[in-house]
């Protein structure tokens, strides 16, 4: 089982560290994977079809612009994830059903809950590189988290 804080003390910095932004809210604290990236703002149709897809050994990283207006993902959403092998989501705003998302098997880091939830346009972009969290999110680069943060690699280092 990794750390993220000896991960940080054996490559320094050949690994990039986010900036401290993100709450815990799934069922795991501790998860990583291959990166898929989405950038989608008030609204999760692109982040549900990703979802439905095979996400073993993979994380999910959507940059929602740090959008405070709606929740990202719910409970629903979560599950769904879960259900298809997704080792987590790091989301760049909000989800809900924050009690429920941490009954989840699946690692869930956000900025805050909101109740209110998104509108669906079908809007979204996937597989873009994104930058938050003083970061660089590269889709096929490796996400390892857990309770002290978030460490990024070119290469899997577990």
């Amino acid at each position: 089982m990794f750390k993220t804080t000896d991960l940080y003390d054996e490559y320094l910095e050949a690994v990039q560290v986010a900036a401290p932004i993100f709450r815990d809210y799934g069922g795991r604290q501790r998860f990583c994977g291959q990166i898929v990236t989405l950038k989608a703002l008030e609204d999760n149709s692109y982040l549900k079809a990703s979802f439905e897809s095979d996400g073993r050994g993979k994380v999910l990283v959507v940059d929602g612009a740090g959008s405070m207006r709606c929740a990202m993902m719910g409970d629903v959403m979560a599950a769904l994830g879960a259900s298809n092998g997704w080792e987590g989501v790091v989301i760049n705003g909000c989800i809900r059903d924050s009690a429920d998302v941490a009954k989840v098997n699946i690692g869930v880091k956000a900025l805050a809950t909101i109740p209110r939830k998104t509108i669906k346009r079908n809007q979204g972009v996937i597989d873009i590189p994104l930058h938050f969290a003083d970061v660089n999110f590269n889709p096929g680069d490796y996400l390892y988290a857990d309770e002290d943060g978030i460490v990024i690699a070119k290469h899997a280092l577990v």
